[in-house]
């Protein structure tokens, strides 16, 4: 991803997070607002009708009680209280008394021994409830009995009668429970309503009084705000894009420029630098300071996965005194280093044990076949000479013999060559060059610049590069089809060199799977505390080996 890409997906993703964000905050502080403004104005068309309503109430009361002595009844006919029960003088809800139903606020006075009632008019009742002011187009204001049945009309179902309409809702109960409150809820019609709620309680008149709204017509306008906050956001990302575009095309221009001029400088042409020169304070000032914030930020982590990755060499100074983080991961690095070097030193010893064995073994079977087999053979050899009278058999048999010594003697040398004692690693491996030059074809020269008289080669260190020096030839005749091999076994003051060079089909080291003969040969330069260095490619394979001439391995 281009850096350009990369400042337009960032710029770009915090003005669509900010202008989301601030959406969302709008959105949610609009709701509320929306929402308190509601219940409050609810809440003032609740109290203002309860008001009202008691007031119509406790002035018909009085009325009723200063002309209770010439007050004629009116027509009552519609309402008929059971014989026997005894009211006391106050206001009640004879609704339930009602032949016809109809919605009865009673005033009751004992004249005499003897009750009268009035009942309230009704439509003064109806038009408070009725009064639509601020309902918008779904509000109402009712009132509710004890017994959970309206008693005013219902401007939804205008036909039906009020005492036919139960309202069971959690506001009615609350508010026949003495209490007043708002909540969201389903109303009778199960539809969801923003509603108030309140008792009224007038001597022994128990009703509720309840002010509704829909949910539905309280947030159209929150849905309108969602399409314009929507399409505002959708015009400032457009906005917001077409300047990133222009924004970064100032910011990275410089960068880019700053890069062709690093490109020519790296080609090793430093006079073109006219760009990088024109704009170099502010790029490098602000690289320095990125990069000096990530390593501010890296710190410790980083150098926590540098010893979890065992890369032990890493350095981390500690941000002062008080830093028990960073004082903490040196000691653990110390730690780690002071185990890996210990792992080190048995994993080499491991490898040097094996290999001193395999020397061992092969030497004691070199001399089982020099001093055990040969003199047999030798012997044999004699008995053939004095024992056997016909001529052309004891030729034939001696022939024989002397192939099967020369062979018992190759294997010897092979196993563990006489000469390596005798005259040093460089006569060993110009014998081996020789015996090798009489089976093949491949020119091969060897250049021995040891010093056999002084010489402070060890045997340990003899004896691998001998083996090294096989492995190599015999790799090389197997699979790399050379026609030339060069060999130099160099030995300085303080170290021993060992240069090999095949003009083969070569191999790539990072796709090559290389074979035990490769890893033989690293293995034995490890164990000889050297460096190899190894270069491959059609026509030029070389094997550069340094091992350190004062330390002896065994």
């Amino acid at each position: 991803m281009s850096i350009r890409t990369l400042i337009l997906v960032i710029m770009n993703s915090l003005i669509f997070l900010v202008v989301l964000v601030l959406s969302i905050t709008f959105y949610h502080q609009f709701s509320k607002v929306l929402d308190d403004r509601i219940l409050l104005q609810l809440n003032s068309i609740k109290t203002l009708k309860k008001v009202q309503i008691e007031k119509l109430i406790n002035d018909e009361w009085l009325v009723f009680n200063n002309e209770v002595e010439s007050y004629i009844p009116n027509d009552t006919s519609d309402v008929v209280l059971p014989k026997g029960m005894h009211f006391k003088s106050g206001i009640y809800d004879l609704t339930p008394y009602s032949t016809s139903g109809k919605t009865s606020i009673g005033l009751i006075l004992n004249k005499n021994g003897t009750p009268v009632f009035k009942i309230v008019d009704y439509n003064k009742i109806k038009s408070i409830l009725l009064e639509r002011t601020g309902m918008g187009n779904t509000g109402e204001s009712y009132l509710v009995g004890e017994d959970f049945y309206m008693r005013s009309p219902s401007r939804f179902y205008p036909d039906k009668r009020p005492t036919t309409i139960k309202v069971e809702t959690k506001g009615v109960i609350n508010a026949l429970s003495g209490n007043e409150g708002r909540a969201i809820i389903q109303d009778y019609r199960g539809v969801d309503v923003y509603s108030l709620f309140s008792p009224i309680e007038i001597s022994n008149l128990h009703l509720a009084i309840l002010s509704e709204i829909d949910t539905s017509e309280v947030n159209a306008p929150l849905k309108k705000l969602k399409v314009r906050l929507t399409g505002l956001i959708v015009i400032t990302m457009l906005i917001a894009v077409i300047l990133s575009l222009f924004l970064t095309k100032i910011i990275t221009r410089p960068i880019i420029n700053m890069q062709k001029s690093l490109k020519i400088m790296a080609a090793g042409d430093y006079n073109k630098t006219n760009t990088f020169s024109k704009n170099s304070n502010e790029i490098k000032e602000m690289f320095d300071a990125l990069d000096n914030l990530k390593k501010s930020l890296q710190g410790a982590v980083k150098f926590s996965n540098e010893m979890g990755e065992m890369n032990l060499n890493s350095e981390y100074v500690p941000k002062g005194d008080n830093d028990l983080l960073g004082k903490s991961l040196l000691k653990m690095r110390d730690k780690l280093i002071e185990f890996r070097n210990n792992e080190n030193k048995n994993r080499i010893n491991t490898k040097r044990l094996l290999v001193d064995g395999l020397e061992n073994e092969r030497q004691r079977l070199s001399r089982e076949l020099h001093d055990g087999i040969g003199p047999l053979l030798t012997s044999l050899k004699f008995y053939i000479e004095n024992r056997i009278e016909s001529k052309k058999k004891r030729t034939e048999m001696k022939q024989l013999l002397d192939t099967t010594i020369t062979e018992i003697r190759t294997m010897s040398n092979a196993l563990m060559p006489s000469t390596i004692d005798d005259f040093g690693v460089g006569a060993a491996l110009s014998n081996f060059v020789d015996s090798v030059k009489q089976f093949s074809d491949i020119d091969i020269e060897f250049e021995d610049l040891t010093n056999p008289e002084q010489s402070k080669i060890t045997k340990n260190q003899a004896i691998n590069i001998f083996r090294i020096g096989q492995e190599l030839i015999n790799n090389s005749l197997k699979h790399a089809q050379a026609k030339h091999i060069r060999l130099t076994l160099s030995e300085f003051e303080n170290f021993i060199s060992f240069f090999y060079f095949d003009d083969g089909i070569g191999f790539d080291l990072n796709t090559v799977k290389l074979g035990s003969g490769i890893i033989n040969i690293k293995e034995r330069v490890e164990i000889c505390n050297g460096e190899i260095d190894i270069n491959s490619k059609a026509g030029r394979t070389t094997f550069e080996i340094e091992l350190p001439i004062n330390h002896d391995t065994n």
